[in-house]
């Protein structure tokens, strides 16, 4: 099965992303693409594993001591809360680090992080958008000073204690409000993301992507990219098949080709599509939307789809509708290149499984995660 194949691949074969896709195809675990049709898994990733001892010589608490106490200090409400959990590569630009570690190993890697402690690190990928998540919590809390339902952010690392304090006066240099800070030993370290409720993971590690979304944890792949500084409020665009809804069309497009995609479309017109693997996300999202009025929100969502909006549009419109969610603009391309609107609109991330539609995002600085349809 190719990973990259999609109904909404109309603008044919060939489209292989370029360069700016990985930042270091060479290297394993680097969060580089694959290649057309393949669906290996990049297994190393920085920092290696810690010990349990190690986390007591350094004064940490065990994951869920740590979290929990931040919560309660933050006045947040664990069981209403949207939990984001991001990786440390996600959030911060740690590629030359990274790299470091897979070429020279652990000690070497630890010894340049406690050299370089005090000196921040640069923002990632996925920064913009935690500034932007950051933004939404502190208009919430101008209207209602005493709400507990807002976004909690977790940054989840695979990093040992020693260097993780450049991770976390990182984040205070550049006024994130994130008091959780888990540095845990396990090699799948998403098994502890459904007990902290986080309903979306994003991550520059790909195998960490599979794991999370094979546990049903809404989540997608972040590339190290350059990417405009866009404004508030916060802007969330979503494709469709295989993102927000299931890939029940794109099967049949790849078996019966366009025509028998439109005829399928056409016939279950009256019946909801499928959920796909961000829709859990999405709709907690619009949640979180219908705490403003349409004109003072600090949340704009969008559907930027190749779906044709005469032969595919009407269902995917009653869908969203069943599902209750609201989506602030739609655009149905029918195949034509997604760069130009997303350069428009400036989201702080856009999702979608095509890489083809990923790299014309990074083409115009847009940040962008991969929703993998095959892990």
């Amino acid at each position: 099965m190719l990973c990259s194949a999609s109904w909404e691949m109309q603008s044919g074969p060939g489209t292989t992303p370029t360069s700016r896709l990985p930042t270091n195809p060479s290297v394993p675990g680097s969060g580089a693409a694959p290649q057309p049709g393949s669906c290996r898994l990049p297994a190393a990733r920085a920092g290696g594993n810690i010990t349990s001892s190690a986390l007591g010589r350094a004064g940490m608490l065990p994951l869920d001591g740590l979290c929990r106490g931040a919560e309660a200090a933050l006045g947040k409400d664990p069981s209403t809360a949207l939990v984001i959990a991001v990786t440390t590569r996600a959030i911060f630009n740690l590629e030359e680090e990274h790299k470091l570690y897979l070429e020279k190993g652990k000690e070497e890697y630890t010894r340049h992080q406690q050299v370089n402690q005090d000196k921040p690190l640069p923002p990632g990928t996925a920064f913009a958008f935690i500034q932007a998540v950051q933004y939404v919590n502190k208009k919430i809390l101008e209207s209602n000073p005493a709400e507990r339902d807002l976004f909690d952010i977790l940054v989840l690392s695979n990093n040992s204690p020693e260097s993780g304090v450049r991770i976390i006066s990182s984040a205070k240099h550049y006024g994130l409000e994130i008091s959780k800070f888990c540095f845990v030993s396990d090699e799948d370290s998403t098994q502890y993301l459904k007990s902290h409720g986080v309903k979306l993971f994003l991550s520059a590690d790909r195998t960490d992507v599979c794991n999370a979304l094979r546990r049903g944890v809404s989540a997608a792949l972040v590339f190290q990219q350059e990417v405009q500084a866009p404004s508030t409020p916060l802007r969330v665009v979503f494709d469709g098949d295989a993102v927000l809804f299931s890939s029940e069309t794109d099967q049949i497009f790849q078996e019966q080709g366009l025509e028998g995609a439109v005829q399928y479309e056409q016939a279950m017109e009256a019946i909801p599509i499928g959920e796909g693997p961000l829709k859990s996300f999405a709709m907690h999202l619009g949640k979180m939307r219908k705490k403003f009025g349409q004109e003072k929100s600090p949340i704009r969502t969008y559907l930027v789809t190749a779906r044709s909006g005469r032969d595919m549009g009407i269902r995917a419109i009653k869908t969203l509708r069943e599902w209750g969610l609201p989506i602030d603009e739609a655009f149905f391309m029918d195949g034509a290149p997604k760069g130009p609107i997303l350069a428009q609109i400036q989201p702080h991330i856009f999702f979608d499984d095509g890489l083809h539609n990923i790299q014309g995002a990074q083409n115009v600085g847009v940040p962008s995660a991969w929703v993998p349809s095959c892990c």
